[in-house]
């Protein structure tokens, strides 16, 4: 039998505002060109197995 998942608690006071400047920092962070092109191959990638399962039914 599967263990219950608990519901993610509501961050409130300082521990929502530190999580908020980490988001706000993480949209600023420049990624190097390898990184990106990395990135965007396991995408498709993803996409690519995506749609092979889709055209089986749901199996790979």
């Amino acid at each position: 039998m599967a263990t219950p998942i608990k519901p993610t608690p509501v961050l409130r006071g300082k521990d929502a505002r530190r999580f908020e400047a980490n988001m706000l920092k993480a949209d600023r962070v420049a990624v190097s060109r390898e990184e990106f092109e990395r990135i965007l191959a396991v995408y498709h990638s993803v996409k690519i197995v995506e749609k092979a399962q889709d055209l089986n039914g749901g199996r790979a």
